[in-house]
C-alpha cells in the first residue's frame, strides 16, 4: 500500500519544500520542487533518487536548476524519514541492502512515483534519473517495467544480478559514465549492455575522460586516486547531455 499522507509540509529546505508520504508502514520525506517557469510545450515531471548518502545538497540544487528550466521534481526519499547515514561505512551497508533486496528498492521508487502523481503530474509522462546509487535505482524503475517515459544515470551502478532474467525496455535510457570509474567493472558494463539489447531498449552510454565514479558531485574532492572525485568537465557535459536528453523525451510519444 502506498500513501501519500499530506500535501506539501511547510519545512522548506531551499527552492523546494519536503514532501511527506508512505511506502506501506515506511514513513518517507522527499523533496519537492514546483516548476518556477511555465514552459510552451509539456514537460515530464522528474524523479531524482539520492546517492548512497541520502537526500543532499547534490539532489536538491539538481532539483532546484531543473525546476528553474520548467520541471516539477521530486528527490525520492529511499531510506526512511530521518534516516541519514553518518558516514561511509554507514551509507554502503544501506545502498547495499537495497541493491541486494531489489524488490524493496523498487517499491520505494514506486511509492514515490505515486506521491509525484499526487502532487498534480501526470502519471506515466515522468523521467527517472539519479546519482551512484541513484542511478541504479533509476536502472530498476526499467527493469521493474515502471510506466516512465525515460531514465538517466549519472556515474550509476549497471551490474544486477545474473539469476534475474532480462526484460523489455520500454523507457528511453540515457547511462552518463566515467570512463575510469573503478566501482563499475568491464564486465558490469558488458552486462548491462546486453540487457539493452536484449530489451530491444532505445539506449544511450556516454563516456567521460578522466572522470572516475561521482563525477558530478564537487562534495567528492578532486583525487582520482580516491575512486571518487569531482570533474568540472565530466560534470558541465553531463549535465548537458541531460537537457537534451531530456528535450527529446519531451517531444515523443
Amino acid at each position: 500500500m502506498i500513501l501519500v499522507t499530506g500535501v506539501i509540509s511547510s519545512q522548506a529546505f531551499s527552492q523546494g519544500t519536503g514532501l511527506k508520504y508512505k511506502d506501506d508502514t515506511t514513513n518517507l520525506k522527499g523533496y519537492y520542487v514546483h516548476a518556477s517557469v511555465k514552459q510552451a510545450k509539456k514537460l515530464p515531471s522528474i524523479l531524482i533518487i539520492h546517492a548512497w548518502m541520502g537526500i543532499t545538497e547534490h539532489e536538491k540544487t539538481s532539483a532546484d536548476r531543473l525546476g528553474k528550466l520548467g520541471y516539477n521534481v521530486l528527490v525520492a526519499d529511499i531510506y526512511g524519514e530521518d534516516i541519514h547515514p553518518a558516514d561511509a561505512k554507514e551509507a554502503g551497508a544501506l545502498a547495499g541492502f537495497y541493491k541486494k533486496n531489489y524488490t524493496v528498492y523498487q517499491s520505494r521508487i514506486k511509492a514515490a512515483l505515486k506521491a509525484l502523481e499526487a502532487q498534480g503530474n501526470e502519471a506515466g509522462n515522468v523521467v527517472v534519473m539519479g546519482y551512484c546509487f541513484g542511478g541504479t535505482g533509476a536502472l530498476e524503475a526499467v527493469r521493474a517495467g515502471f510506466p516512465v517515459k525515460g531514465i538517466v544515470s549519472f556515474h550509476g551502478g549497471l551490474g544486477k544480478d545474473s539469476l534475474r532474467a532480462n526484460v523489455p525496455v520500454t523507457a528511453k535510457v540515457l547511462i552518463l559514465h566515467g570512463a575510469d570509474d573503478p566501482y563499475v567493472p568491464a564486465h558490469d558494463v558488458k552486462q548491462f549492455q546486453q540487457e539493452m539489447h536484449d530489451g530491444k531498449g532505445d539506449w544511450q552510454m556516454v563516456y567521460y575522460a578522466n572522470a572516475v565514479h561521482a563525477f558530478t558531485d564537487p562534495a567528492a574532492g578532486n583525487d582520482n586516486s580516491k575512486g571518487a572525485a569531482y570533474n568540472k568537465l565530466a560534470d558541465e557535459r553531463s549535465w548537458k547531455a541531460m537537457l537534451v536528453f531530456l528535450e527529446e523525451v519531451a517531444g515523443s510519444k
